[in-house]
Protein backbone atom coordinates (compact mmCIF):
# COMPACT_ATOMS: atom_id res chain seq x y z
CA UNK A 1 0.00 0.00 0.00
CA UNK A 2 1.26 3.43 -0.84
CA UNK A 3 2.67 5.45 2.03
CA UNK A 4 1.95 8.88 0.55
CA UNK A 5 -1.59 7.93 -0.36
CA UNK A 6 -2.25 6.56 3.12
CA UNK A 7 -0.84 9.63 4.82
CA UNK A 8 -2.71 12.08 2.61
CA UNK A 9 -5.98 10.15 2.68
CA UNK A 10 -5.93 9.59 6.42
CA UNK A 11 -5.19 13.23 7.23
CA UNK A 12 -7.96 14.38 4.88
CA UNK A 13 -10.36 11.90 6.53
CA UNK A 14 -9.50 13.13 10.00
CA UNK A 15 -9.98 16.71 8.91
CA UNK A 16 -13.33 15.89 7.32
CA UNK A 17 -14.41 13.96 10.43
CA UNK A 18 -13.38 16.76 12.76
CA UNK A 19 -15.34 19.34 10.77
CA UNK A 20 -18.47 17.28 11.21
CA UNK A 21 -20.28 14.93 8.92
CA UNK A 22 -23.58 16.81 9.08
CA UNK A 23 -22.13 19.88 7.40
CA UNK A 24 -21.39 17.82 4.29
CA UNK A 25 -25.02 17.06 3.50
CA UNK A 26 -26.95 19.62 5.46
CA UNK A 27 -29.00 16.91 7.14
CA UNK A 28 -28.87 15.50 10.60
CA UNK A 29 -30.60 12.63 12.34
CA UNK A 30 -33.68 12.97 14.49
CA UNK A 31 -33.31 15.33 17.41
CA UNK A 32 -32.71 13.11 20.43
CA UNK A 33 -30.84 14.68 23.33
CA UNK A 34 -30.23 11.29 24.96
CA UNK A 35 -27.37 10.65 22.49
CA UNK A 36 -24.26 12.81 22.41
CA UNK A 37 -23.32 13.54 18.81
CA UNK A 38 -19.56 13.17 18.58
CA UNK A 39 -16.78 13.64 16.07
CA UNK A 40 -14.40 10.74 15.49
CA UNK A 41 -11.39 12.71 16.66
CA UNK A 42 -12.91 12.93 20.15
CA UNK A 43 -12.29 9.18 20.56
CA UNK A 44 -8.49 9.57 20.43
CA UNK A 45 -6.08 11.34 22.76
CA UNK A 46 -5.10 14.83 21.58
CA UNK A 47 -1.38 13.98 21.31
CA UNK A 48 -2.17 11.10 18.95
CA UNK A 49 -4.32 13.32 16.75
CA UNK A 50 -1.46 15.82 16.65
CA UNK A 51 0.98 13.06 15.62
CA UNK A 52 -1.30 11.88 12.80
CA UNK A 53 -1.74 15.42 11.53
CA UNK A 54 2.04 15.89 11.55
CA UNK A 55 3.45 12.82 9.72
CA UNK A 56 7.19 12.22 9.30
CA UNK A 57 8.75 14.54 6.72
CA UNK A 58 10.23 11.66 4.71
CA UNK A 59 6.74 10.66 3.60
CA UNK A 60 6.50 13.83 1.53
CA UNK A 61 9.85 13.03 -0.10
CA UNK A 62 8.69 9.65 -1.43
CA UNK A 63 7.61 9.75 -5.07
CA UNK A 64 4.21 8.13 -5.54
CA UNK A 65 4.63 4.79 -7.30
CA UNK A 66 8.37 4.60 -6.62
CA UNK A 67 9.98 1.45 -5.12
CA UNK A 68 10.02 3.22 -1.74
CA UNK A 69 6.28 3.90 -1.82
CA UNK A 70 5.33 0.91 0.37
CA UNK A 71 4.09 0.24 3.90
CA UNK A 72 7.51 -1.26 4.65
CA UNK A 73 8.93 2.27 4.61
CA UNK A 74 6.61 3.23 7.45
CA UNK A 75 7.36 0.20 9.59
CA UNK A 76 11.00 -0.29 8.70
CA UNK A 77 11.91 3.18 7.53
CA UNK A 78 14.06 5.87 8.98
CA UNK A 79 13.76 6.97 12.58
CA UNK A 80 15.80 10.10 11.95
CA UNK A 81 12.65 12.20 11.89
CA UNK A 82 11.45 12.72 15.49
CA UNK A 83 7.85 12.51 14.24
CA UNK A 84 8.22 8.87 13.11
CA UNK A 85 7.74 7.10 16.45
CA UNK A 86 4.70 9.13 17.59
CA UNK A 87 3.13 8.76 14.13
CA UNK A 88 3.56 4.97 14.07
CA UNK A 89 2.31 4.67 17.65
CA UNK A 90 -0.78 6.72 16.80
CA UNK A 91 -1.51 4.54 13.72
CA UNK A 92 -1.77 1.46 15.94
CA UNK A 93 -3.09 3.03 19.12
CA UNK A 94 -5.66 1.39 21.35
CA UNK A 95 -5.54 4.33 23.76
CA UNK A 96 -9.10 5.39 24.49
CA UNK A 97 -10.98 8.24 26.10
CA UNK A 98 -12.27 6.56 29.24
CA UNK A 99 -15.00 9.14 29.86
CA UNK A 100 -16.87 7.69 26.85
CA UNK A 101 -17.26 4.25 28.45
CA UNK A 102 -20.98 3.41 28.76
CA UNK A 103 -21.98 6.72 27.19
CA UNK A 104 -24.80 6.92 24.64
CA UNK A 105 -23.41 8.44 21.44
CA UNK A 106 -24.40 9.27 17.87
CA UNK A 107 -21.63 9.14 15.28
CA UNK A 108 -21.56 9.25 11.46
CA UNK A 109 -19.63 6.62 9.56
CA UNK A 110 -19.37 3.74 7.14
CA UNK A 111 -19.87 0.00 7.55
CA UNK A 112 -17.13 -2.55 7.00
CA UNK A 113 -19.04 -5.87 7.00
CA UNK A 114 -17.53 -8.80 8.89
CA UNK A 115 -20.43 -11.31 8.99
CA UNK A 116 -23.99 -11.57 7.73
CA UNK A 117 -26.93 -13.92 8.21
CA UNK A 118 -28.73 -16.07 5.63
CA UNK A 119 -30.95 -13.06 4.68
CA UNK A 120 -27.88 -10.91 4.00
CA UNK A 121 -28.43 -8.76 7.11
CA UNK A 122 -25.07 -7.63 8.43
CA UNK A 123 -24.70 -9.03 11.94
CA UNK A 124 -21.10 -8.07 12.69
CA UNK A 125 -19.21 -5.04 11.39
CA UNK A 126 -16.80 -2.22 12.02
CA UNK A 127 -17.90 1.40 11.90
CA UNK A 128 -15.18 3.59 10.40
CA UNK A 129 -14.90 7.35 9.82
CA UNK A 130 -14.26 7.29 6.07
CA UNK A 131 -15.10 5.21 3.02
CA UNK A 132 -12.47 2.69 1.96
CA UNK A 133 -11.09 2.09 5.45
CA UNK A 134 -9.98 -1.54 5.93
CA UNK A 135 -10.67 -2.33 2.27
CA UNK A 136 -8.56 -0.06 0.05
CA UNK A 137 -6.14 1.12 2.72
CA UNK A 138 -4.77 -0.18 5.99
CA UNK A 139 -7.38 0.25 8.71
CA UNK A 140 -7.71 3.43 10.76
CA UNK A 141 -6.13 3.39 14.22
CA UNK A 142 -8.05 1.09 16.58
CA UNK A 143 -9.29 4.10 18.54
CA UNK A 144 -10.94 5.31 15.32
CA UNK A 145 -12.98 2.15 14.82
CA UNK A 146 -16.11 0.83 16.53
CA UNK A 147 -17.00 -2.87 16.59
CA UNK A 148 -20.67 -3.91 16.40
CA UNK A 149 -22.31 -7.30 16.81
CA UNK A 150 -26.07 -7.09 16.51
CA UNK A 151 -29.29 -8.98 15.81
CA UNK A 152 -30.86 -5.87 14.23
CA UNK A 153 -31.60 -5.95 10.52
CA UNK A 154 -28.71 -3.92 9.17
CA UNK A 155 -28.66 -3.76 5.37
CA UNK A 156 -25.94 -2.34 3.16
CA UNK A 157 -26.79 -1.77 -0.49
CA UNK A 158 -23.58 0.05 -1.36
CA UNK A 159 -20.25 0.15 0.48
CA UNK A 160 -20.23 3.92 -0.05
CA UNK A 161 -23.46 4.39 1.93
CA UNK A 162 -22.99 6.48 5.05
CA UNK A 163 -25.06 6.15 8.21
CA UNK A 164 -25.63 7.68 11.61
CA UNK A 165 -25.08 5.13 14.37
CA UNK A 166 -26.65 5.46 17.80
CA UNK A 167 -25.82 3.32 20.78
CA UNK A 168 -23.83 2.84 23.95
CA UNK A 169 -20.07 2.86 23.56
CA UNK A 170 -18.05 0.33 25.54
CA UNK A 171 -14.30 0.29 25.94
CA UNK A 172 -13.39 -3.15 24.68
CA UNK A 173 -10.79 -4.18 22.09
CA UNK A 174 -11.82 -6.48 19.25
CA UNK A 175 -9.39 -8.04 16.74
CA UNK A 176 -10.33 -9.15 13.24
CA UNK A 177 -8.41 -9.85 10.05
CA UNK A 178 -9.66 -6.53 8.65
CA UNK A 179 -8.63 -4.48 11.67
CA UNK A 180 -8.73 -3.87 15.38
CA UNK A 181 -11.28 -1.72 17.21
CA UNK A 182 -10.60 -0.23 20.63
CA UNK A 183 -14.30 0.44 21.17
CA UNK A 184 -17.49 -1.60 20.88
CA UNK A 185 -20.84 -0.02 20.15
CA UNK A 186 -23.97 -1.59 21.62
CA UNK A 187 -26.11 -0.65 18.64
CA UNK A 188 -29.48 0.96 19.26
CA UNK A 189 -30.22 2.42 15.82
CA UNK A 190 -28.80 2.85 12.30
CA UNK A 191 -30.09 5.84 10.34
CA UNK A 192 -29.30 6.30 6.65
CA UNK A 193 -27.27 9.40 6.02
CA UNK A 194 -29.06 11.24 3.21
CA UNK A 195 -28.12 14.25 1.11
Amino acid sequence: MRVRLISTFFIAALFTSSIGFASASGTSPKDDTSYEEIEWTRLMPAQELAALLNPPSYIDEIMEGSPLDTMDVLHGGTNEDPRTAPYLEALGSTNVIKSYNNKKIRVPGFIVPLESDEKQNITEFFIVPYFGACIHLPPPPPNQMLYVKTDKQVRLDDMQDAFWFEGKIIIETTNNLLGKAAYTLELHDVIPYKD
